[in-house]
């Protein structure tokens, strides 16, 4: 298997070289990563369940698709790719925003990551690559924002973190 790399990057997002994934996370250094929400014509959100098999996060709920951009590769290409491989969807994206985020992990390994937030549409229901996902389902932005203060511990560390950012998005959209 190809050696997967991350971009390092600075706080304004400028590359500064590249880095094994996995050497990156155990010495915690910022990188370039990116979320993305697919929503549905009901306002419902596509949610993942991470694989049993990742190595950090194992069956948590998180948005509809999360990685690391590739050299050379933009926000919203990578987020395409990654749509395709993960859930088996096409979408057009718009990047919302940006954040960075610090969250390590029981196994040793940091997410350090300065992470583009990605929106699509769609309808279409997923088809989805089992060895990144375990199971998926759409839920109301309420129902999500309900869960994850009564249930934090069902969830990724970054999805919590972006969460409260992209309702606060649709919610100020929604209202125009």
């Amino acid at each position: 298997m190809k050696e997967e790399k991350v971009i390092l990057v600075d706080q304004q997002d400028r590359q500064i070289g590249t880095m094994e994934k996995i050497e990156a996370h155990a010495k915690a250094l910022l990188h370039r990563a990116f979320s993305i929400f697919i929503l549905n014509s009901e306002g419902a959100l596509l949610l993942h369940q991470r694989a049993l098999t990742k190595y950090h996060s194992p069956g948590l709920w998180t948005n509809t698709c999360c990685s690391h951009q590739r050299e050379g590769e933009t926000s919203l290409a990578a987020g395409n790719r990654r749509l395709m491989e993960e859930m088996g969807m096409q979408t057009s994206l718009t990047e919302l925003f940006t954040f960075i985020y610090k969250a390590p992990f029981d196994n040793g390994l940091t997410e350090h990551e300065l992470d583009h937030v990605m929106i699509g549409y769609s309808n279409d229901e997923p088809v989805i690559n089992l060895k990144e996902v375990a199971d998926f389902k759409w839920v109301s932005l309420e129902t999500v924002s309900k869960d994850l203060k009564d249930n934090p511990s069902d969830y990724t560390v970054w999805f919590a973190i972006i969460f409260e950012r992209f309702y606060k998005y649709t919610q100020k959209n929604n209202n125009k």
